[in-house]
């Protein structure tokens, strides 16, 4: 799959630019973040946005949940995968549907209208 993929500082600077100064989310957030600091040191370049972790709103969210691993939650919120578990399109979607669910479990639970990321954040 890689022999005839663009450059890996090409896409980097593709997916950073994509991103601009929006915020992430990614389940185990400290793990992502790491990787992704240090891909972005490597070419000399620099992001904005800031992380939250769905792993971690979990623990919060999923008490009754056997463990917060991505596929373990989404069978416990009967949420249906996408693809293959630790494919990083998949895994994208997947952690995507997870947080929207619980944003709408919390809302729910303490009759709340609009979450924002900084409360996530704070959360997790």
């Amino acid at each position: 799959m890689l022999a005839l993929a663009p450059p890996h500082a090409e896409v980097l600077s593709e997916f950073l630019e994509f991103l601009g100064s929006s915020n992430l989310i990614a389940h185990n957030a400290s793990f992502v973040k790491r990787f992704l600091d240090s891909e972005v040191f490597r070419i000399g370049k620099r992001y904005s946005g800031e992380f939250a972790c769905s792993m971690l709103v979990a623990r919060h969210v999923c008490t009754q949940s056997p463990d917060h691993k991505l596929a373990t939650l989404m069978a416990f919120n009967d949420i249906q995968p996408v693809g293959s578990f630790h494919r990083a399109l998949a895994d994208s979607e997947m952690t995507a549907s997870l947080w929207v669910k619980m944003l709408s479990d919390i809302e729910r639970r303490f009759a709340l209208n609009r979450l924002t990321f900084g409360l996530m954040q704070r959360l997790s």
